[in-house]
C-alpha cells in the first residue's frame, strides 16, 4: 500500500500575513492575509480569513484499570445554549487549556485535579490533533490518566474560573453505553472513548 500523506506539505509554499485584530478579549479574532500553492501548480494570493486564536489545549481520559471506572464530568456549555436546540449540560473528559510555561501533560494532571479531585499517577497521549482548522488555530492533545477512581469528588472546578462542574464515575461497559447511544456530544469524549473500546484489553487487571 502507497501511502503519499506527506507529499504536499512537502512541496507546496505558502505564506501568513497578519492584518489586524479584529477582537481580543478571553480569545482572540484576527484576519490574515494568505497566499498558497495550488494542487495544479498555480497559486492563490490575497485570500482574506479571519481566524479564532485559541491556543492549545488539553483532554484526559480518567481510567481507573481495577475497577474498571472511567471518570467524567458534567458542565453547562454555552456553545451549546446559544443554539437553543438542546441542553447545554454536556458529559466530557476533564480538559483544560495550555498556560503559559506548561506542558500539555502539565495540563492534564493539573485539570485532572482541578475539575475531578484525581491525581493520576501517570498520564499518556494517545493523539493529537486541529479541531477546526478551518477557522480556528486550536491544537487538541488527547491523554489518557491512570486513577483512582474511588478519590474522585461529587463536584469539581474552579470558583475563580466560575467553573461549576459535575463528576461522574461509569463503568467501562455503562461509557460504552453512553457512547454508543448519542449520549456523548463532544469530539474529545468521543475519540477517548472509541480509543478505550479498541484498547480495553490493556487495562485488563
Amino acid at each position: 500500500m502507497k501511502l503519499d500523506a506527506n507529499t504536499s506539505k512537502e512541496k507546496m509554499k505558502y505564506k501568513v500575513a497578519k492584518e489586524k485584530c479584529l477582537y481580543k478579549g478571553f480569545f482572540e479574532v484576527s484576519e490574515y492575509s494568505i497566499t498558497h500553492d495550488r494542487f495544479d501548480g498555480t497559486q492563490e494570493a490575497g485570500i482574506k480569513r479571519e481566524v479564532f486564536r485559541r491556543g492549545e489545549a488539553v483532554g484526559t481520559l480518567l481510567i481507573d484499570p481495577e475497577r474498571r471506572e472511567v471518570v467524567l464530568i458534567e458542565q453547562f456549555r454555552v456553545g451549546v445554549a446559544v443554539t437553543q436546540q438542546e441542553s447545554p449540560w454536556l458529559i466530557e473528559l476533564v480538559a483544560g487549556i495550555v498556560e503559559d510555561g506548561e506542558s500539555p501533560a502539565d495540563v492534564a494532571k493539573r485539570e485532572s485535579d482541578e475539575e475531578a479531585g484525581c491525581q493520576p499517577t501517570s498520564v499518556e497521549l494517545i493523539h493529537e490533533y486541529w479541531v477546526s482548522p478551518g477557522g480556528s488555530d486550536e491544537k487538541f492533545y488527547l491523554y489518557y490518566g491512570i486513577v483512582d477512581s474511588s478519590k474522585a469528588r461529587d463536584f469539581g472546578g474552579l470558583a475563580s474560573e466560575q467553573e461549576d462542574i459535575k463528576v461522574h464515575v461509569y463503568s467501562f461497559e455503562e461509557a460504552f453505553y453512553l457512547l454508543r447511544s448519542g449520549m456523548i456530544k463532544n469530539a474529545m469524549t468521543i475519540l477517548g472513548l472509541q480509543w478505550l473500546m479498541l484498547n480495553e484489553s490493556q487495562f485488563k487487571v
